[in-house]
């Protein structure tokens, strides 16, 4: 697949959840290809019940639900979000918890790494 081949989100989202559904942690993902630099896009698949568990952002970053209802939460926060909603992620540790077998698309920005010395 060639970077800028068009993606069927729909298809892939089936095919990740249920990977998802059969793994022991409840969860599949894919990164897409992009010839974007600093873009990093990623579709995850949870099964019900599952979690991404507290973990740092690696830069700014934005999450869309493609299908279900997930839980966004950050401390004492937490954003409910369903199908075709978008919502920034906090910039402090956070987790993502799926109430029914759901389908994110995370975009992060992902700062320039600096040039490693010869």
């Amino acid at each position: 697949m060639t970077t800028d081949a068009p993606i069927d989100l729909h298809a892939l989202a089936g095919e990740l959840l249920e990977k998802a559904t059969s793994e022991h942690a409840g969860r599949a993902a894919r990164t897409l290809p992009h010839p974007v630099d600093g873009l990093r896009q990623t579709v995850i698949a949870l099964r019900a019940d599952a979690e991404l568990s507290e973990h740092e952002s690696p830069g700014p970053a934005t999450i869309l639900v493609i299908r279900g209802r997930v839980r966004l939460v950050a401390d004492d926060e937490t954003v409910s979000l369903a199908a075709h909603q978008i919502s920034p992620i906090p910039n402090r540790r956070h987790s993502l918890h799926a109430d029914e077998d759901s389908v994110v698309l995370l975009s992060v920005c992902v700062p320039d790494r600096a040039p490693q010395a010869d």
